[in-house]
């Protein structure tokens, strides 16, 4: 294959972060394949945009085979990620052995660019922020260890010739996102946001046109392969600025009163400790509770010095945008684009 033939495959393509990488993909004027475990609620857009869609998982051996045959670039964005009730074992199998498939299978297919998405979270507690891409390894949950685990299954692979690229995005958000900035924008909206302990710690995000940038720079950038970048927004913020930062993207007041962390943990370890032998999805967990905690800031020189990449959407306009996304979906009951009514 030649670079200007073939398919560009991006694994967990229907989701959150997949959908926007194959929407830029499509206007490039690329032929893009998506292999998903599920539809996702992107499916429609993206067919009709031109994806051939794919319904298929990565634990899939045949079904890897069938997806990767023909690419000429492969984006591995499937994860098993924020699914409480998930097994060790399903982790293990998605977050390792999926990379493990879907690389082989590249290797053999003669692929240009395996460019896989790593986490920042294998970094886990940065003691010394910023943190960089020589940090210390130190997950501190099972989806942030199956990540890491996922690079090092990726290594051998490199070495036998497969041309790869790890990218370590920071917390990623933008329209669609289901999960983090939606729950911030909803306690926002509100008119209280309870800030367990004092809204000092370090949080970096990136914005969905900052990291997709960062994907195409991957692709396209012989001097990616073979690197490791750390993926994230000019600058890191407090929680407490970013939870601000929400409140003035919605025209909203809100009111931050301070309690101690342990008051939201100790419920959080009871509340998933009860609902897990019952198969239910608990409201609030340990991984979720550790926002409040958790420091993360980064140092993304790396990622702009060799990658020349350079992130144009800074948080305030970042923030309009995701919250007009669930305005016109009326995912803000009581606000409309003039703020809370």
């Amino acid at each position: 294959m030649t670079g200007e033939i073939g398919k560009i495959l991006v694994t967990g393509g229907t989701g959150f972060t997949g959908s926007h990488l194959v929407q830029r993909l499509l206007e490039r004027g690329e032929a893009v394949r998506v292999l998903d475990k599920s539809p996702g609620i992107f499916r429609d857009e993206l067919e009709a945009a031109g994806a051939e869609i794919r319904i298929g998982s990565v634990t899939d051996e045949d079904e890897v085979r069938e997806a990767v045959r023909g690419c000429r670039v492969v984006f591995h964005l499937a994860a098993a990620f924020r699914d409480v009730m998930a097994s060790r074992e399903v982790y293990w199998d998605v977050n390792v052995r999926g990379v493990e498939r879907v690389a082989e299978a590249s290797l053999a297919e003669g692929v240009e660019r395996f460019v896989y998405c790593s986490t920042e979270g294998v970094h886990g507690l940065v003691e010394d922020p910023p943190g960089t891409e020589s940090s210390p390894v130190n997950p501190q949950d099972y989806y942030e260890y199956t990540k890491w685990e996922g690079e090092r299954a990726l290594a051998p692979i490199a070495e036998k010739g497969l041309p790869t690229v790890v990218l370590r995005p920071t917390a990623i958000y933008g329209p669609g996102d289901p999960e983090r900035f939606y729950m911030i924008f909803r306690r926002v909206a509100s008119g209280i946001f309870p800030m367990f302990g004092d809204g000092t710690t370090s949080y970096h995000p990136v914005y969905i046109d900052n990291l997709v940038q960062a994907f195409e720079l991957s692709m396209d950038r012989e001097e990616a392969v073979g690197g490791v970048y750390l993926i994230g927004d000019e600058d890191c913020h407090s929680i407490e600025h970013l939870v601000r930062a929400a409140a003035r993207a919605i025209h909203a007041e809100v009111r931050i009163p301070h309690f101690p962390f342990w008051m939201l943990w100790v419920p959080s370890v009871v509340c998933e400790a009860v609902c897990r032998p019952f198969r239910l999805r608990p409201p609030l967990f340990p991984r979720r509770a550790d926002w409040f905690r958790k420091t993360r800031a980064f140092d993304i020189s790396h990622a702009k010095k060799e990658l020349g990449y350079a992130p144009l959407v800074d948080l305030d306009e970042g923030l309009r945008r995701t919250a007009a996304w669930y305005i016109e979906r009326g995912m803000l009951p009581g606000v409309s684009a003039d703020g809370p009514s």
